[in-house]
C-alpha cells in the first residue's frame, strides 16, 4: 500500500513540473509526505478545492481530511487561503513550491536537517541520472530589472518593475532564502554571506504564507527597502514567468536551483524570459572591470581601453551590471520583440507543454 501510493505521488507530481524517477525521489516523497498525506496529495484536482471535495473523491470524512489538509498545510505541502468566508486548499507543484516551503522559515530543527538532506540527496542524484542538462524548452522564469536602472526613453512595460508590484499587492511577506538556507543546513560552511531574508511573495501566496508562520507581513516600504538592499548586495530579481506574479526571488548563482538550471544551458540568454539588454557609454566607461565581476552569468569580458564585451546568449538582462557601476555608464535598453509572459501559472503550464510537445518532449 505504502510502496503504491509513493508511485503514485510520483506520477501526480510529475503532471505538475519536472520529477525524476530514482530511488531518492521515493527517499524524499517519504521524509515529506506520511502515506495519508501522500494519498490527500494524489487526490488534489488542479485549482483550489475544499476538504468536502477530497472527501467525496477519497471516501474518507471531511473532518478527517480537514485534518490532514492542515498539517500539510503546517508543513507546507499544500496552500492554505479564505476566501468570502469558505477555508480553500490548493496543490503545490514540487518547485516552485514544496521545495522551497520547506525552508522559508529559516528554522534550523531535526526534521529541517532530515529534509534538506533527503531533497539535496534527490537533486544531485537526478542530476547525475540526467547525464546531461535537461533542455530548458520554454522559460518558466523570469527577470525583473530595478525600474532606475532602465533607459527612461524605453517604452517600459509594468511587469517589468519590481516598483509596480509591490504597489499593487497586499499583503506581501517576506521569507528567508530557502536556496541559501537549504544549502546552509546540508553544509554549515556553504556560505555566500548573500542577504538572507530577501525572498518576496504577494497577495494569494503571501497570504497562505504569512498565517502559516512561513513568512512574516512586510508594508510596501520595507518592501522596497528589501529589493534595495537585494540590488546593492549584486542580487537577480527572479520572478514566475507570468503576469500576475505572486513571487520575486532575490538569487545568487552559486545557490539558487533555478538559476543554475539556467547557467548550464547552452544559451541561458534562451532559459530565462527577458525583455532588456545592457548598452555601455564609451565615453563614461573607466573599464575598471565591476560590472564583468558582477555579471551574474559571466556574460562580459574586458578589452583593453573599451567597453566590455557583451555575450548576447549569456546575457539575462537583470541589470546587476548597471547598478554596480559608479559612473552610470551602462543602461538597460528594450529588446525588439514581444516578451509578454503568460497570464498565470496555469496559463504557463500549457504554454510549457505545448513547447515541449513541438520540440517533441
Amino acid at each position: 500500500m505504502d510502496d503504491e501510493v509513493y508511485r503514485q505521488l510520483r506520477e501526480t507530481m510529475a503532471r505538475r513540473g519536472r520529477v525524476t524517477d530514482i530511488p531518492e525521489f521515493y527517499e524524499m516523497a517519504r521524509t515529506l509526505f506520511t502515506p495519508e498525506q501522500a494519498e490527500i496529495q494524489n487526490a488534489m484536482p488542479a485549482g483550489r478545492f475544499t476538504p468536502g471535495e477530497i472527501a467525496k473523491e477519497t471516501g474518507k470524512s471531511e473532518a478527517g481530511v480537514t485534518a490532514i489538509l492542515e498539517a500539510m498545510a503546517d508543513k507546507g505541502l499544500c496552500m492554505s487561503f479564505v476566501r468570502d468566508g469558505t477555508r480553500y486548499y490548493a496543490a503545490a507543484p514540487l518547485m516552485p513550491g514544496i521545495f522551497e516551503y520547506q525552508f522559508m522559515r529559516g528554522t534550523k530543527t531535526d526534521r529541517d536537517y532530515e529534509i534538506a538532506r533527503a531533497i539535496n540527496a534527490y537533486r544531485k542524484a537526478a542530476a547525475r541520472a540526467a547525464a546531461i542538462p535537461p533542455r530548458v524548452i520554454y522559460p518558466g522564469t523570469r527577470v525583473i530589472p530595478v525600474g532606475k536602472t532602465i533607459n527612461a526613453e524605453a517604452a517600459v512595460q509594468t511587469f517589468d518593475q519590481v516598483l509596480a508590484y509591490v504597489e499593487s499587492s497586499e499583503p506581501i511577506a517576506v521569507t528567508t532564502c530557502y536556496c541559501r538556507h537549504e544549502a546552509l543546513l546540508v553544509d554549515e560552511n556553504d556560505v555566500c554571506g548573500m542577504p538572507m531574508e530577501v525572498c518576496m511573495q504577494f497577495r494569494t501566496t503571501a497570504e497562505y504564507l504569512i498565517e502559516r508562520g512561513i513568512g512574516r507581513r512586510v508594508s510596501k516600504e520595507e518592501a522596497m527597502d528589501i529589493f534595495r538592499r537585494a540590488e546593492e548586495a549584486g542580487l537577480v530579481h527572479v520572478a514566475i514567468n507570468t503576469q500576475r506574479i505572486d513571487f520575486i526571488c532575490n538569487c545568487c548563482p552559486c545557490h539558487c536551483a533555478m538559476f543554475q538550471d539556467v547557467l548550464v544551458q547552452p544559451k541561458p540568454a534562451e532559459a530565462m524570459l527577458h525583455s532588456y539588454i545592457p548598452s555601455f557609454d564609451a565615453g563614461l566607461c573607466t573599464v575598471c572591470g565591476t560590472c564583468v565581476d558582477r555579471c551574474p552569468t559571466d556574460a562580459l569580458t574586458l578589452r583593453d581601453g573599451n567597453v566590455p564585451d557583451w555575450n548576447e546568449d549569456r546575457c539575462i538582462g537583470c541589470g546587476v551590471c548597471v547598478s554596480g557601476c559608479q559612473e552610470e555608464a551602462i543602461t538597460l535598453v528594450e529588446r525588439v520583440g514581444d516578451f509578454t509572459p503568460p497570464l498565470n501559472r496555469m496559463a504557463l503550464g500549457e504554454t510549457m507543454m505545448k513547447k515541449r510537445a513541438e520540440a517533441g518532449f
